[in-house]
C-alpha cells in the first residue's frame, strides 16, 4: 500500500530537532484522524509502545486508554516502571492487570519451546481482548508498527497482537511512527522525554522470560532467571558495557548441579550468561568481556540468588546459535 511507503526523500530523524519536527506532524496528523474518538493501546513498555503511548498522550491526552499486562515474565522493575512513567509521571488513562498467576497456572509443566510461546501469545490476546470488550467508545487501536514490521511482515505486528484480535472488534489503526527505523524511534523518544531505561531498551522476545526460563516454568527458577539478569544489567551498567554490547541476560536451565554451600553439598541450577553484538541480528559474535565484570557478576548471583550453584558463560556464536536458546 502506498501510504506504507517510506518516501525516497524522506530525511533520517537523527537530532531533536527533527525528532521535535516530527512530533508536532504527527500530533497534528493522529488529532485529524482521531477527533474526539478514544483509543486503545497495548502498552507492552518495550520502546515501540512506549513511544507511541507518549506521542498520542501528547495529541489526545486522556482519549487514549492504555492497557498494561503483566503476563509474570516481565524482567524486574519493567510493569513498575510502566506505571511511574505513564501513570504517575506522563497521567496516562491506563489499566494495569497482573496476570502472573494466570500465565504461570497454564505454563505449568509445559517443557515444549513453541506451545510455551503459543500459549504465552495466544493467552496475551484474550486477555487483552477481555479488557478491550469492558471499555466503551473504542473506536480506533493505537498500534507500535515500525517500518521493518512493514518490510517484513505486510504491516502486522504480532507482538502487539493487532492481528489476533476478534473479528468483530472493528478498529481503525493507528500507527504514528510505522515510517521509521528503530534508531529513529528511540530519537523520537527522547525528545518526548521518556527515560533513557525505556527508550534504549533491548530487543525482549514476546514471550518475555518465558524462553529463557528453560522447560517448563517454575516459579523459583524464574524468580532467580529474574534476579540474576537484573545482577546482570546492574554491572553493564556500571562498568560502561550497557552501550557497548547489543544484548545481554541469563538464562536458567532446567537441570540442576552439584555444589557446596556453607559446607554441605548443594544441588541447584546453573545461570548462564549470553551477550552478543550484532548488525542484524541474522548473525552475532560474542564479545570478550571484561574479567572483573563476569568475576563481579559471578560473586553476586551466588550470594544473592537463592538456588544458584554456578554461573557460566556462553560463547557461541550464531550461526550456529541462535540468540535466544529457545
Amino acid at each position: 500500500m502506498e501510504n506504507n511507503m517510506r518516501p525516497a526523500d524522506m530525511q533520517r530523524i537523527n537530532t531533536p530537532e527533527l525528532a521535535n519536527a516530527f512530533i508536532a506532524q504527527q500530533v497534528e496528523t493522529v488529532r485529524a484522524q482521531v477527533g474526539d474518538k478514544k483509543v486503545l493501546l497495548a502498552l507492552s513498555g518495550g520502546v515501540d509502545s512506549s513511544v507511541v503511548a507518549a506521542l498520542l498522550i501528547k495529541a489526545v491526552g486522556k482519549q487514549l486508554v492504555c492497557v498494561h499486562v503483566n503476563h509474570g515474565l516481565m524482567r524486574k522493575g519493567e510493569s513498575e516502571q510502566v506505571i511511574e512513567v505513564f501513570q504517575n509521571q506522563l497521567d496516562a488513562n491506563l489499566i494495569y492487570v497482573d496476570a502472573t498467576d494466570r500465565f504461570l497456572n497454564l505454563l505449568a509443566g509445559v517443557d515444549e519451546p513453541e506451545r510455551k510461546r503459543k500459549i504465552i501469545g495466544g493467552e496475551f490476546i484474550k486477555v487483552f481482548d477481555e479488557e478491550a470488550r469492558k471499555l466503551e467508545g473504542i473506536t480506533f487501536l493505537a498500534q507500535g508498527t515500525i517500518y521493518p514490521d512493514i518490510l517484513e511482515s505486510d504491516g502486522v505486528k504480532a507482538h502487539h497482537n493487532v492481528g489476533g484480535l476478534p473479528e468483530d472488534m472493528h478498529f481503525e489503526l493507528v500507527e504514528p511512527v510505522k515510517l521509521l527505523f528503530k534508531d529513529e524511534v528511540r530519537v523520537v523518544g527522547k525528545a518526548l522525554g521518556l527515560p533513557d531505561s525505556m527508550v534504549e531498551r533491548q530487543p525482549f522476545p514476546g514471550p518475555g522470560l518465558g524462553v529463557r526460563c528453560l522447560g517448563a516454568i517454575t516459579r523459583d527458577r524464574l524468580t532467580a532467571l529474574r534476579e540474576s539478569d537484573a545482577i546482570l544489567r546492574e554491572e553493564f551498567a556500571k562498568a560502561g558495557l550497557a552501550d557497548q554490547v547489543w544484548q545481554f541476560f541469563t538464562v536458567v536451565p532446567d537441570f540442576r548441579s552439584t555444589g557446596v554451600r556453607d559446607g554441605k553439598r548443594a544441588f541447584d541450577w546453573p545461570v548462564i550468561i549470553r551477550a552478543v553484538n550484532t548488525v542484524d541480528a541474522m548473525t552475532a559474535t560474542v564479545p570478550q568481556l571484561p574479567w572483573a565484570v563476569l568475576e563481579t557478576v559471578t560473586s553476586r548471583v551466588l550470594a544473592e540468588v537463592p538456588g544458584v550453584c554456578r554461573v557460566l558463560y556462553d560463547l557461541t556464536p550464531k550461526p550456529i546459535g541462535t540468540i535466544e536458546w529457545e
